[in-house]
């Protein structure tokens, strides 16, 4: 299955899990997974959030984020990769001129 993120129509996300101004997103989602192409510009963020029920992972295409992880900070670039497992806690900051570029995918997991 392709999915063609330039067909996918962009969602402007304000205060995104209580983060600052907003989050440009494409996304895809069925009941298993979202996949998403996003941009933080420069101030923007996703909020601090615990991943209760899902883990995600988050591939840098362009630009360089702080990512806070439960009670540490890491600075992420082009080509790293952050991963929040179920039960951890991260937020993810541009404070860079240049726009914050990722791919992040958010797994559902199955508890039973």
């Amino acid at each position: 299955m392709i999915i063609d993120f330039n067909k996918i129509e962009t969602t402007v996300l304000n205060n995104f899990k209580g983060g600052e101004k907003h989050y440009k997103a494409k996304m895809f989602s069925d009941e298993n997974n979202k996949i998403m192409y996003g941009v933080l510009e420069n101030g923007c963020s996703i909020g601090l959030h615990t991943h209760e029920t899902n883990s995600e992972i988050i591939y840098i295409l362009d630009g360089v984020g702080k990512m806070i992880y439960d009670d540490t900070v890491e600075i992420l670039k082009k080509g790293d990769c952050h991963y929040c497992p179920i039960g951890h806690t991260h937020s993810l900051i541009n404070e860079n001129d240049e726009d914050l570029v990722f791919f992040a995918v958010v797994p559902e997991h199955n508890r039973k």
